[in-house]
């Protein structure tokens, strides 16, 4: 297309300008190649013009980048023995990006040295968690620091109210001392008056002796004890130790001195002697370890809390026995009613107690309220018990039903034999990570060998995967 409007406007403006100017005129020569250069600045120009496509100006205002990670630690939040973090996803205005390989250099960008995060339970601010540095554990990178609490501001304390007596509207003079200062500065111009108070005690400089100096003379005071050099230091004979040049060798051979490249050990913490600080790390997944979510955002947003407060407190335990009977059945736990003996009498049959429940081991029930004027969004997760191989795990997300019922919006089961197809989910809190005031439910995806994390939103009954780490999961949830 572009082709034949060049060959157009070629001949067009050939044959303009051969009836203006004559071929043998001396000026045609001349002309001719300028007015093939117009054309061609022309019919780039008018092709360019019909490209469909258009390119916007950026904005002047960098996009708002909003990390999302995990906080893994064991001891206390405040003072934790061993800590690590772990990136999960950084908001850049317009999609999630994975935030253990988004701009790394060779280290992520969540993991930049001085970052800090906050650290948040349930939307409520714990403290704050500053990067110091960044290392890979099986081939993820995950970030070193240190904790440290909220600031708060200091009040400032009111300047006491000090009476002096003084009245403003008072005629009377007023007699007042003259400060020790001002007499001291003034030059001395007759003889110092006398101490007002004969009996205060004055220190008074020690007496010089004979040779000058300013030590006193034990003569003055026959009582004063005197301290006299040990005999032992007098005598010449006496063993004496002298400081080496280099501890380690006793005839110096191998001093600094002689080898001046030869490594010394020093004391002091590394970071004193031009070192690394060396900060407490986690490995493996203790038995003790605790998790927090950790977000980190360049502008200050208000506190959002993600707690659901109940109209009537027995909905809560309502929706909680029911959850864990749908848990049980889906376990294989919910044992059912014997039957009734055919010959026992009515009385004898209403005597029987029902069946005890069987336990659920490591119960979790948490309901939040993710966004505001939202209903209540519940999780519940469970596990047998028994060999570790043989336990079943289960995650319900739920929400209540018009009748007041749950209504089990995602189920994942799972057993200890096949955790690398099917991952245990577990929940670590609610986040936003969108910077929309809409929290979304972050889960751990823990298999036999390895992990991931995965963000759902829960939206018109619906429990929606938005995101999960590395690229893709190593195992499908059931149910979804």
């Amino acid at each position: 297309m572009v082709d034949k409007i060049l060959v157009r406007l070629f001949r067009l403006h050939y044959f303009r300008e051969a009836r203006i100017v004559s071929p043998r005129s001396p000026s045609s020569a001349s002309i001719r190649p300028t007015s093939l250069a117009l054309a061609l600045g022309f019919a780039a120009s008018a092709a360019l013009a019909q490209y469909p496509g258009q390119i916007e100006k950026k904005s002047k205002e960098a996009p708002t980048l909003r990390a999302t990670a995990v906080l893994e630690w064991t001891g206390d939040l405040g003072k934790p023995k061993e800590s690590r973090l772990i990136p999960i996803t950084i908001y850049d205005g317009q999609t999630l990006q994975d935030a253990s390989i988004y701009l790394a250099r060779p280290q992520p960008l969540a993991l930049t040295s001085d970052v800090e995060y906050e650290l948040q339970k349930n939307g409520t601010p714990q403290g704050l968690f500053d990067i110091k540095k960044a290392g890979q554990e099986l081939g993820s990178w995950v970030g070193y620091g240190s904790w440290k609490p909220m600031p708060v501001a200091k009040a400032s304390k009111p300047a006491p109210i000090v009476d002096t007596g003084f009245d403003a509207n008072d005629d009377k003079p007023v007699l007042h001392r003259k400060h020790a200062a001002d007499s001291a500065s003034k030059p001395d111009s007759g003889p110092s008056a006398p101490d007002p108070d004969p009996d205060r005690p004055t220190l008074h400089k020690p007496a010089a002796n004979d040779a000058g100096s300013e030590k006193p003379d034990s003569a003055s005071d026959p009582d004063r004890p005197t301290l006299h050099k040990d005999k032992a230091a007098a005598d010449s004979d006496a063993p004496v130790l002298h400081k080496h040049d280099n501890p380690d060798t006793a005839d110096g051979e191998h001093s600094s001195k002689t080898d001046p490249d030869r490594p010394r050990l020093m004391r002091g913490r590394p970071s004193e002697v031009g070192g690394s600080e060396v900060l407490p790390t986690l490995l493996g997944f203790p038995p003790d370890m605790q998790q927090a979510v950790a977000v980190s955002d360049q502008k200050s947003r208000p506190e959002h809390t993600w707690d659901y407060k109940w109209a009537n407190p027995d909905d809560e335990q309502k929706m909680k026995s029911a959850l864990e009977d749908i848990a049980r059945t889906v376990l294989g736990l919910k044992t059912p009613p014997p039957p009734a003996p055919k010959r026992a009498s009515a009385h004898r049959a209403a005597k029987q107690a029902p069946p005890e429940s069987a336990p659920l081991e490591d119960e979790k029930f948490r309901v939040f309220e993710l966004a505001y004027g939202a209903g209540a969004t519940m999780v519940l997760s469970a596990h047998t018990g028994g060999d570790p191989k043989d336990q079943k795990f289960v995650t319900l997300i739920a929400q209540p039903d018009l009748y007041g019922s749950p209504l089990v919006l995602l189920k994942s089961v799972t057993d200890g034999r096949h955790l690398d197809q099917t991952p245990q989910m577990r929940l670590i809190d609610a986040v936003d990570v969108l910077a929309d005031n809409r929290g979304v439910l972050l889960f751990e995806l823990r298999g036999a060998g390895q992990r991931q994390f995965a963000l759902y939103r829960v939206l018109r009954g619906t429990a929606e995967k938005i995101f999960v780490t590395a690229a893709g999961e190593f195992g499908v949830v059931s149910g979804e």
